[in-house]
């Protein structure tokens, strides 16, 4: 089989190793021309995922173009807030429909839209399929072949188990669903709770903080993706509860060290500037609060994560407003 990915970052950059251990031919888009000519020539990305070696069976390019020369067959790993561009100079230069596979986790800012719904729009009736892949997963252990689990949902059953099917080996086992919505809100959701757990790691709480915040945060979660049309139960899965955990509390989770660092009273812009990844859940805490807002949908920590990102709320008086809500049931059939 042949892929196209576009996205040379750490996660791009992992699936296209774990899609050549199984045989695959990979052509990976990258942005950075030196990125793209480090693969080619060193067979490393020595700018984001410098301690793995590449196969022979894995080309960079820095022209988009070419990725649908290589394949109709599109992971899509760009940031949420360069998809909608990347994804539409690719459809230009496509000839036929293509079949695009989301690595993406965000909600665009200026539209409020799912990557699922960013890819409808853009690609219209050039987009054959579509599928979302998520779950609990840090780009560097993919790549070292540790063994993890992840879940692609797709509305087409079809394409959802020819991507289970050709992705999956002894160290990456993919689960499939329907369930495309909760999918994309657990994979956009869990990154917004992890800033918030990351505060607490900065601020020296325990882990009776960090267990409240992430359960009440999977409820969060849970409401807005039901309220937008996703099932319940899939939040208890891989791209819910699983995704969640890890990004909460692993020490890879890009979305967790920003959250430490807000913690301990460094200026967001400060943190960001100084960053050589991109942290979704920064730009996912507004898009989510907007949403939730326009849904009627009671987010309370995201709220509360939203006022210490963008509106300069002290992360304790966050804290302390969250503690002091009116008190209720835990499950609204009480």
């Amino acid at each position: 089989m042949k892929i196209s990915i576009a996205g040379a970052g750490s996660w791009g950059s992992a699936m296209a190793l774990l899609a050549a251990r199984s045989g695959h031919e990979v052509l990976l888009w990258a942005h950075d021309p030196a990125v793209a000519d480090s693969i080619n020539s060193e067979r490393r990305n020595f700018k984001h995922l410098p301690g793995s070696p590449f196969g022979d069976n894995i080309t960079a390019t820095n022209a988009l173009e070419d990725l649908v020369e290589h394949s109709r067959t599109i992971l899509m790993v760009a940031p949420s807030h360069h998809y909608r561009t990347v994804l539409g100079e690719i459809a230009a230069a496509a000839r036929e429909p293509l079949r695009v596979v989301s690595g993406t986790k965000g909600i665009e800012n200026e539209t409020l839209q799912r990557i699922s719904e960013v890819t409808k729009e853009t690609l219209g009736e050039g987009l054959e399929s579509f599928a979302v892949l998520s779950g609990p997963n840090f780009a560097r252990e993919v790549a070292a072949g540790a063994p993890t689990a992840s879940v692609v949902a797709s509305r087409n059953e079809e394409f959802s188990r020819e991507i289970q099917r050709e992705l999956s080996d002894q160290t990456f086992r993919i689960y499939r669903l329907k369930d495309v919505v909760g999918v994309e809100v657990g994979g956009s959701m869990k990154n917004v709770i992890a800033i918030a757990s990351g505060v607490v790691e900065g601020l020296g709480l325990g882990a009776n903080t960090t267990a409240a915040l992430v359960t009440r945060g999977l409820a969060e979660m849970k409401r807005l993706g039901v309220e937008l049309g996703a099932r319940g139960e899939t939040f208890s899965g891989l791209a819910g509860v699983g995704d969640l955990m890890l990004t909460c509390t692993g020490s890879l989770s890009r979305n967790r060290s920003v959250g430490i660092e807000l913690g301990r009273g460094r200026p967001l812009a400060e943190i960001l500037e100084g960053a050589s990844y991109v942290a979704e859940g920064v730009r996912t805490t507004r898009s989510a609060t907007q949403l939730a807002t326009r849904s009627g949908v009671e987010m309370p920590i995201t709220f509360e994560m939203n006022a210490v990102l963008f509106e300069r709320l002290e992360p304790e008086e966050a804290i302390r407003r969250l503690m002091t809500r009116k008190l209720r049931a835990e499950y609204t059939e009480i």
